[in-house]
């Protein structure tokens, strides 16, 4: 089988829905969101939002790639009292916690519609690299299966260096296909909990949907990770539009250290979907974390409604206005959540 086939992952069989079928949040053949959500979008309005996604494409990007700075192994392993990371750009997070090294939607490739007839350029070159730099993976999490955040070149290459994988109820079946044992992968729905050694992590809803073709939309889940650990909590928002989950969350596993809130690639007609820089910090509060950090952006250019540098310029702009701690490292930055990560790195480019 070519990888472009591979590339949409496994399918659905008749097992593995009566399985899905066991989740409270499986109705009418499909995974449903906590409140209605209305996504828009049928056949007849696709070549409409494609056109919109590449009319004035250069102008959204960086004129020149974005640097990454290089990777220090020594200075990720050493010890330190509290979480350590460095992002890739989009939503890719590489974390040190609890002795432990996590990976959170490893979408490290240069193109993110792979199945499309144009590429969806990285900002950044050479990104796959880096994998050959990085320790070995106690940990793959992934949220949803989206080809930003699911991507097949990344899995690869991680392969034989990655012991377990936490994924969303029903993306096992994409990995499986892709050669990952089976054994390796724990799937989970909303609210599902597993320890990795002293860390206790849980799977949190979104308001989002799935899918890698034009048959299996919301065929797998979607959320976000809780980190908890003895001295602190961090949790990872996954994609999504606001909603009262938010506060459901902060309610449940809440109040939160940190946070990395999901900001970035949103328009109009995602407004259910996705979160405006406003709606971020909005969601951040009601689920009553201290701190927070934009993801979701400073990889690709997959809105049609803003320029690269918008949703960081505005995030910052929405957290000082409510009074919000945040901070905003640089791509490749090694940092502490304690960090003082707030220049605007970003106007520098163009």
């Amino acid at each position: 089988m070519n990888n472009f086939l591979r590339q949409f992952g496994g399918r659905v069989t008749p097992e593995m829905e009566a399985k899905y079928e066991q989740s409270e949040n499986w109705k009418d053949g499909a995974f449903q969101n906590l409140e209605f959500t209305d996504l828009g979008a049928n056949l007849w309005d696709v070549p409409k939002m494609i056109y919109k996604q590449l009319a004035n494409r250069d102008a959204r990007q960086p004129e020149s790639p974005l640097p990454v700075l290089p990777f220090d192994k020594a200075a990720f392993l050493a010890p330190a009292e509290k979480c350590k990371f460095i992002w890739y750009g989009h939503s890719a997070i590489l974390m040190r916690m609890g002795g432990k090294t996590l990976l959170i939607d490893p979408m490290l490739g240069p193109n993110t519609t792979p199945i499309a007839p144009m590429p969806t350029k990285r900002f950044s070159e050479n990104t796959l690299d880096l994998i050959d730099e990085f320790p070995e993976i106690d940990l793959i999490l992934l949220t949803h299966d989206h080809y930003d955040h699911l991507d097949f070149a990344s899995i690869q290459k991680l392969q034989h260096k990655t012991k377990r994988y936490f994924v969303a109820l029903g993306v096992k079946r994409h990995l499986v296909k892709w050669g990952v044992e089976a054994d390796l992968i724990s799937e989970f729905d909303w609210w599902e909990k597993r320890d990795l050694d002293s860390i206790n992590i849980t799977f949190t809803p979104t308001r989002h949907f799935s899918g890698r073709g034009l048959t299996d939309r919301s065929k797998t889940l979607w959320g976000g990770w809780v980190f908890k650990s003895g001295n602190e909590k961090i949790w990872f928002s996954g994609d999504g539009g606001y909603g009262d989950h938010f506060k459901e969350v902060g309610r449940r596993e809440g109040p939160f250290d940190f946070a990395f809130m999901e900001c970035g690639q949103y328009n109009e007609d995602w407004r259910p979907v996705h979160l405006f820089p406003d709606e971020a910090i909005q969601a951040a509060i009601d689920a009553g974390v201290q701190k927070i950090m934009p993801v979701h952006w400073g990889g690709f250019s997959l809105s049609y409604q803003h320029t690269w540098q918008e949703p960081p310029s505005d995030f910052v702009d929405a957290a000082i206005d409510q009074e919000m701690n945040y901070m905003l490292p640089g791509l490749g930055q090694l940092v502490e959540v304690s960090t003082e990560a707030q220049e605007k790195w970003w106007t520098e480019f163009r």
